[in-house]
């Protein structure tokens, strides 16, 4: 419907891009409406993820608006020449977005078109959510009728498929679509030859993103799941609420500065040049004043294969060491105990570790022995027995274990993951925005 020019804006000197509705669109009231509404909406708006806008302009039946330039990439592009990014990487894009939609939820504004093309990632590596035209704004009357849905189809969300009247939680289903996209490489719901996307969106289960990208963390699985829920009720209650989870992610997975991050992902795609990474990038903002600094996932990396390396090197040492001090023929000792002045052959003993998501009541051979997080290794006598694993809202799990002597280092791991395995009781039900 419009077309964007870059401009100069006198006498300030300053680089602007110029949103010109076309003459044909112009000569339809709804959309010059809509595209008023824009530039209203927007002004009263000023927010660092959210593109600015300077001026209003009508001017022979023309109408413009004139907003902030930025240079950079947008994300469709970004995708187009990638496939998919790095999870630490997506993620901090997907709180930037987050942080924008939070902003314009409070102040009464759906923005019902997330999607790559109308997010702006700068060569600064800051993030700007752009193209508010058909956004939903209280303080005017809606101009979509009633049952009808609006947005661009892959991205929408279950209600807006129907037409139903939306909420801030449509937004948060469409910036689900968009993490998804930008971890896998693909969009969660693609039309084929027997049903449409819009279809898919109201009654098929997504695939999950670890499915098609193992490398995914778990917990960051878990919070497109909760974005892609089709009832909006079990969604995240708000965008703020995504966005917590999201900082949280991230405050475990980069330790850089998240701008940074962005500059330094940009320059590795070559979308920007060293010289130009050079002038947005702060040394102490990288962490020891190095700019070559890995992202975390690299480092976690090296660091998985330190670890390997130490306990091979530990166990060749452990078999030296029993080699030379055994001696040769020499029968097994068998471990006894003096019982009214006679030996007697001793208890032989092992432990367990159990660990439990969400968490569980633990009992073994039928005495209960508490709840999970238990952090300290359970001592047993060797030989078979039954681990049982309760919780209210689940079915009960049982694990038979064969547990031989030895020390605590060496003691049996069993965990129980109720969530992935789905053995949630009948009638039971996830309370909102979280884990029973």
């Amino acid at each position: 419907m419009a077309v964007v020019y870059r401009a100069v804006q006198e006498p300030l000197g300053r680089t602007v891009a110029i949103k010109a509705l076309k003459s044909a669109a112009a000569l339809e009231e709804n959309i010059a409406t809509r595209f008023e509404r824009e530039a209203k909406s927007l002004a009263n708006l000023q927010h660092e993820n959210i593109i600015n806008v300077y001026d209003y302009h009508q001017e022979r039946g023309g109408h413009f608006i004139v907003m902030e330039f930025v240079q950079g990439i947008d994300l469709y592009d970004l995708l187009d020449r990638c496939g998919r990014l790095p999870y630490d990487v997506a993620a901090v894009i997907a709180v930037q977005v987050g942080r924008a939609l939070d902003y314009v939820h409070y102040r009464g504004v759906v923005h019902r078109d997330i999607k790559p093309a109308n997010i702006m990632i700068s060569r600064a590596g800051g993030v700007k959510v752009m193209d508010f035209g058909i956004a939903r704004d209280q303080s005017f009357s809606d101009l979509t009728e009633a049952g009808t849905g609006i947005g661009t189809p892959a991205y929408m969300s279950p209600e807006q498929v129907l037409g139903d009247r939306l909420d801030a939680r449509s937004d948060i289903f469409s910036l689900g679509v968009v993490l998804y996209q930008m971890l896998t490489g693909r969009k969660p719901f693609v039309e084929d030859e027997q049903r449409s996307a819009m279809h898919k969106i109201r009654l098929e289960k997504h695939v999950r993103v670890r499915k098609l990208n193992p490398d995914i963390p778990r917990e960051l699985e878990r919070i497109i799941d909760n974005c892609l829920e089709k009832r909006p009720v079990d969604r995240w209650r708000s965008a703020q609420h995504m966005v917590m989870a999201l900082e949280r992610f991230l405050a475990k997975h980069v330790e850089i500065n998240h701008h940074a991050r962005l500059v330094l992902f940009l320059r590795g795609q070559g979308v920007i040049s060293e010289l130009e990474a050079d002038e947005h990038l702060n040394p102490s903002a990288l962490g020891q004043g190095s700019l070559a600094q890995p992202n975390m996932q690299a480092r976690h990396a090296v660091r998985r294969g330190w670890i390997a390396h130490a306990i091979t090197v530990g166990m060749l040492i452990l078999m030296l060491g029993l080699i030379h001090l055994a001696p040769l023929g020499a029968t097994p000792h068998t471990p006894t105990t003096m019982v009214n002045g006679q030996a007697v052959v001793a208890e032989q003993r092992g432990f367990v570790l159990v660990h439990a998501i969400p968490w569980a009541e633990i009992s073994i051979d039928g005495k209960a022995l508490g709840s999970t997080p238990i952090a300290k290794a359970i001592e047993l006598t060797s030989g078979p027995h039954l681990v049982r694993f309760e919780h209210a809202w689940y079915q009960p799990v049982e694990r038979t274990i064969d547990v031989t002597s030895g020390t605590t280092e060496q003691a049996i791991r069993l965990a129980v993951d109720f969530e992935r395995d789905g053995l949630l009781l009948p009638g039971k039900q996830i309370p909102k925005g979280g884990t029973p």
